[in-house]
């Protein structure tokens, strides 16, 4: 009789799993990256694979959600303890940590654009990738609608067309970033100026 395996294992080995293939998509990409790339990468068997993932697919739709998962009940408590201002949760939402511009990116935004672009056409991934698109603009609305409740942002402008803004400059962002160097893209740049548009939609003033 084969041993028990207990369900904490299960739930690590399946983190293990999603771990070593987000750096399997980060290095090869959507499409050229294969079950046998993220078998090799977690040291798993094929049947191991497939006995917690049905396909490459299942695998990075996982990856993508439970990230946006993550973050949006982050933001949720973030909202609920209201533990700084709003602003600076905005950017930190959009920033990382520090809340400031950089020159990285989502190391994983060009087989993000893969999944989403090459499989346009496919009815499963244009209903994923919509839910996925309200559930991040419910994140930064989530954020701005506050604000604008508590008096820190203007309402002059809908909270949900801002958001919406914020994700097209992501976006916008992560396809020149799938085909341009950080040089020629000027990442921090760019951000910088997203930051000031961000201010007089918002009203904020004397933030450095």
């Amino acid at each position: 009789m084969s041993p028990k395996v207990s369900q904490e294992h299960m739930e690590q080995r399946r983190a293990d799993i999603l771990k070593a293939a987000q750096e399997v998509f980060i290095e090869h990409g959507y499409e050229r990256a294969t079950m046998k790339h993220i078998m090799d990468a977690a040291n798993i068997s094929r049947g191991g694979l497939y006995q917690y993932f049905s396909s490459k697919e299942a695998v990075f739709e996982t990856i993508l959600e439970e990230s946006l998962a993550m973050e949006l009940d982050e933001t949720l408590d973030m909202v609920k303890e209201n533990a700084t201002s709003y602003w600076d949760m905005l950017m930190k939402i959009i920033f990382g940590e520090d809340g400031e511009p950089d020159d990285d990116m989502d190391p994983l935004s060009p087989a993000k654009l893969e999944f989403f672009i090459i499989g346009r056409n496919d009815d499963h991934r244009r209903e994923y990738g919509k839910v996925r698109y309200n559930n991040g603009l419910k994140i930064y609305a989530t954020i701005i609608e506050h604000g604008q409740k508590s008096g820190e942002f203007s309402p002059r402008f809908d909270h949900q067309i801002i958001a919406r803004s914020i994700i097209s400059f992501i976006d916008g962002l992560a396809v020149e970033h799938a085909m341009l160097s950080k040089e020629d893209l000027k990442i921090k740049e760019q951000s910088m100026l997203f930051v000031e548009y961000l201010k007089l939609a918002l009203g904020i003033s004397g933030r450095d």
